[in-house]
């Protein structure tokens, strides 16, 4: 488009030029000219509408308009247009003021479609994106960022920031959503692809889909969130109407490959045809399955199509019909041999409850059939019934099948289970002696879990209608009294279990002749009784009789048993090494004084022990008169029940001597000081008050004192709880059977008598190591005092010397000193300060004879000296 330019020439001046009648002639003339172009171009530029319904296609429109704009705003700029409207202008041209309006529009809407190009220009990629996407992750990845960028032309264009330009544009954009979809699920073909290929897709499209929506709510909250003015408050069914429409669409497809590919298809895998009976069968409910997608195959309309959204539902409605019939078929296929049950149902009434169930489910489409002939006439209809009446005769035929089974079972079974004994030994014989098979010996109600099968099944069988043999109903109406044997039987034999399991070894000896008795009353329930014997009742009354009784016995002879344990308890946590306190804060006692201590107090506590083991024998008499009503303490049905008492004492006994001597050597290898000693000197060595060898001793006495300690507890005469009385051997000496002669010979107490008497042994000779520090000294007391000092005399020393001896002593006194007084090392404490008196007191010694020799040594200097002078004066 060009506007055409004036003939006249412009070369003068412009007031000279707007005076010049016909230049203004000629000038007005092609002025109204141009308005008349600008004019329809505009008008035609605002008739223009986007060629093609995607939203690439108002991008296109905007960039012609602009282009076309643009034209016309680059003439009017130029030099020879813009004088000839300064010539009219100048002249008050009438023609110049229409102009000018139109000149205005011309920039108006230039500016706007400068503007729209720009902004519409940010979403170019993303649009195009959507249209020519290569898959759907471009699709779905592109969605939220177009929904972004529209939001930024919102808030920052001056034109697109209005209702009437956004939503068309929004339309736009949906309709190329609903295309790219369409363009991934062609029906034509979807329904020949791979299965899990075609799911894919489906899903894939149905997220665009959704997304699109997700989208742009997320995008109108942003916008609210924003501050902006100007809210999305758009009518939304425009948007989303057709693209929901597709989403449900894409969920009836997927559900169509769901039921196909999972539901019927996977029931029928390789592996299963060819193990089959009948893979031929196979084959055919193969076809049957894949004859459901049929009609999708052959469709004449587009389902994706709104438009057609009716015809889409009467597919849709007559696939779910012939599905749930085909559904129906499958399952009672696949689950013949193992169908599932309901809670509580048996085995062969459960199975025939489930066929019904499965018939009932497909029975109310046939009805539905039959009630709209046009339905039951059509091809689709006609379909339906061979499968339904295809399925019903196969139920029929199974259910049949199964009842006919558990009949003839049932009458064969019912009398051989009725004459079952009520009882089972579940172990050896009664007759077996030994103890392990009398404590073992376990019974179980023998009321069969087949007969129990038989009497529930009876009852679903007539619940269903079905005629049950005579035998069975007999069985089942006596249900309560056999649920109530059984109910008795298992509570007394858990009764007799839980009794037996309390009985140990020795009390199960003790107690042999009431075990017996019990055993023989038990013995009819596994030996005689049966389920339709009449004395079933009486029978489980005196097997409870007998357990209760034997069950009191019991229970008295373990309240002695535990008052025994505890007075055993009570020996054997006894202190037999009780250590005394310090007197005075740090003061610790003797040696000596420490264990006179301990075997002091052990004697008091042995006294009491002893007593206890006495008040036994008593208590195992109690036993014997609850057993065998007697109190001899001598009953020969009570001989392993001493015996088995008299060992848990030696083992009380073991543990005692043990356990004591552990905790003494503990306390020796503790760090905390229990006695004191002391480091002397004895001419002419330094040494321990008591010596180690004392000490060793004390210690070796002690325990064997400890161990001596079983010598207090006499042994019983065998086969009794009766104390041996002294034997005399020989005129004078007499024996007294104890049990230490047992004791002492336990190879654990003797370890631990060994690591005691070692681990003394350590610390005394750590202490004499201590102690040789001290021998530096030695020369205090090994060197002759007289001989070194005549000899010291006879050397004339100087001053000097005697002063370097005297300083040498002075600070041995003084080093004794700040020596510690004590030693402490692991349970003994050496106490070191008679030491360092002695040590101290023969250096005070030598200094003393020391200053004796100086003194009269300077006096023989001084006399001489005097001497001296007085010669010298009387000389004078």
């Amino acid at each position: 488009i060009e506007l055409e330019m004036p003939t006249v020439n412009l070369d003068g001046e412009v007031p000279a030029l707007a005076s010049d009648p016909s230049v203004l002639q000629s000038l007005e003339s092609c002025a109204m000219t141009w308005q008349k172009l600008i004019s329809s171009v505009l008008k035609e530029q605002l008739k223009k509408v986007p060629q093609g319904d995607g939203a690439l296609a108002e991008i296109d429109l905007w960039r012609e308009k602009y282009a076309t704009l643009s034209d016309l705003a680059e003439q009017i700029k130029v030099p020879e247009v813009q004088k000839v409207l300064e010539i009219l202008q100048k002249a008050d041209s009438e023609c110049v003021e229409d102009l000018q309006i139109v000149l205005s529009d011309l920039r108006k809407y230039h500016l706007e479609a400068l503007d729209n190009v720009k902004f519409l220009s940010a979403l170019e990629r993303h649009l195009k994106n959507l249209a020519c996407g290569p898959g759907a992750d471009v699709v779905l990845a592109t969605i939220p960022s177009l929904l972004n960028a529209l939001r930024m032309v919102w808030v920052m264009s001056r034109h697109y920031n209005k209702d009437e330009r956004m939503v068309p544009l929004l339309e736009r954009i949906a309709w190329e959503i609903s295309t790219t979809v369409c363009k991934f699920l062609d029906l034509h073909t979807l329904f020949e692809e791979d299965k899990a290929a075609a799911k894919k897709k489906i899903t894939e499209g149905k997220r665009i889909l959704e997304q699109w929506k997700k989208c742009y709510f997320t995008t109108c909250a942003q916008v609210e969130e924003s501050g902006s003015e100007r809210f999305w408050k758009f009518d939304v069914k425009r948007f989303f109407e057709k693209t929901d429409y597709m989403a449900a669409v894409c969920q009836d497809l997927y559900s169509i490959f769901q039921v196909v590919t999972e539901e019927l298809y996977n029931i029928f895998i390789p592996e299963l045809t060819t193990v089959t009976e009948n893979p031929k069968g196979i084959e055919a409910l193969l076809k049957g399955v894949n004859a459901l997608t049929s009609p999708m195959k052959e469709l004449k309309f587009d389902p994706l199509s709104i438009r057609n959204a009716r015809n889409w539902k009467s597919v849709m409605r007559e696939f779910r019909e012939e599905v749930s019939v085909e559904n129906v078929k499958q399952i009672f296929v696949r689950n013949l041999k193992d169908p599932p049950l309901y809670k509580n149902h048996p085995p062969v009434a459960g199975a025939i409850f489930w066929s019904r169930s499965l018939f009932y489910r497909i029975k109310h489409t046939i009805i539905r059939f039959q009630e709209v002939e046009e339905l039951l006439a059509s091809e689709h209809g006609q379909r339906v019934k061979q499968i339904y009446l295809q399925v019903a005769k196969k139920m029929k035929k199974y259910e049949d099948q199964k009842y006919k089974e558990w009949r003839e079972r049932t009458e064969h079974i019912v009398p051989q289970l009725l004459k079952d004994n009520l009882l089972t030994v579940i172990t050896s014989s009664v007759a077996e002696e030994s103890i392990t098979t009398k404590k073992s010996l376990c019974f179980r109600v023998n009321f069969s879990p087949i007969l129990q099968e038989i009497i529930i099944e009876t009852k679903y069988m007539e619940q269903l209608g079905l005629p049950v043999p005579e035998i069975a109903r007999y069985v089942a109406l006596q249900e309560d009294k056999y649920l109530k044997y059984t109910s008795r039987l298992k509570n007394m034999l858990g009764c007799y279990h839980k009794l037996m399991e309390t009985l140990n070894e020795a009390e199960t000896k003790l107690l042999d002749d009431y075990i017996q008795e019990l055993w023989r009353i038990l013995k009819p329930g596994h030996k005689r009784l049966t389920w339709n014997s009449l004395g079933i009742g009486e029978f489980i009354f005196q097997c409870t009789q007998a357990i209760v009784k034997l069950e009191s016995l019991v229970q008295q002879i373990h309240n002695i048993s535990e008052d025994i344990s505890s007075k055993l308890l009570f020996i054997e946590s006894a202190n037999l090494f009780k250590l005394p306190l310090s007197k005075n804060g740090d003061e610790l006692p003797e040696a000596k004084e420490f264990f006179d201590y301990i075997k002091c107090e052990r004697a008091k506590d042995v006294a009491h022990i002893v007593r206890t083991y006495s008040a036994i024998p008593p208590l195992l008499i109690e036993v014997e008169g609850q057993v065998a009503n007697t109190n001899t303490g001598k009953s020969p049905k009570l001989t392993s029940y001493y015996a088995y008492w008299e060992n848990r004492i030696y083992q009380v006994l073991t543990q005692l001597i043990v356990k004591n001597l552990q905790a003494f050597n503990a306390a020796i290898l503790a760090n905390v000081p229990l006695l004191q000693i002391k480091a002397v000197f004895s001419v002419p060595e330094i040494t321990f008050q008591p010596s180690a060898s004392e000490i060793d001793k004390m210690t070796a006495q002690s325990i064997q004192s400890c161990v001596e300690v079983t010598k207090h507890f006499v042994r019983w005469m065998h086969g009794t709880c009766i104390e041996c009385p002294p034997q005399h051997v020989g005129k004078d000496e007499v024996v007294t059977f104890s049990f230490y002669s047992d004791v002492s010979q336990s190879p654990l107490m003797i370890e631990q008598a060994v690591l005691i008497t070692q681990n003394v042994h350590k610390v005394l000779a750590s202490l004499s190591k201590y102690l040789n520090q001290w021998n530096r000294y030695e020369p205090l007391w090994k060197s002759d005092q007289g001989t070194v000092l005549e000899r010291l005399a006879a050397e004339k020393p100087a001053c000097v010397t005697f002063d370097e001896q005297l300083q040498f002593y002075m600070k041995v006194a003084q080093e004794v000193t700040q020596q510690p007084l004590i030693k402490d090392e692991q349970f003994i404490r050496l106490q070191l300060s008679s030491l360092a008196f002695t040590v101290q007191e023969n250096a005070k010694g030598w200094m003393i004879s020391l200053g004796k020799l100086l003194n009269e040594s300077a006096r023989e200097k001084l006399v001489r000296l005097r001497d001296e002078i007085q010669v010298s004066v009387f000389s004078l």
